[in-house]
């Protein structure tokens, strides 16, 4: 009786996007002009596994400004707990797309 009260967890990972069943959106800042480039990748084209779950590495170049960054996303087993981190820029939190 004492947890009735809780709710639930948010399972929509904070950068990422949930689109369709098998794909996901994440938006990237660039750092050196703070051009934002939305991107989407699947699990069946585009992830890929290793020993310790799965991951995607992709190049991100602003369409206007041809800034340069590196995404990569890990997750654990099963797609879950994701790790974003992006080299020359930063993700947007889903909170702040507009």
């Amino acid at each position: 009786m004492m947890f009735a009260f809780l709710k639930k967890r948010e399972t929509t990972p904070q950068y990422l996007k949930f689109d369709g069943q098998n794909a996901y959106r994440i938006r990237i800042r660039t750092a050196k002009r703070g051009e934002i480039v939305e991107l989407r990748f699947t699990r069946s084209g585009d992830i890929s596994s290793d020993e310790k779950g799965f991951y995607v590495r992709k190049g991100v170049v602003g369409p206007n400004s041809f800034d340069r960054a590196t995404l990569e996303v890990r997750f654990a087993a099963g797609y879950s707990k994701p790790v974003v981190t992006v080299e020359g820029g930063e993700a947007i939190p889903l909170v702040q797309w507009e």
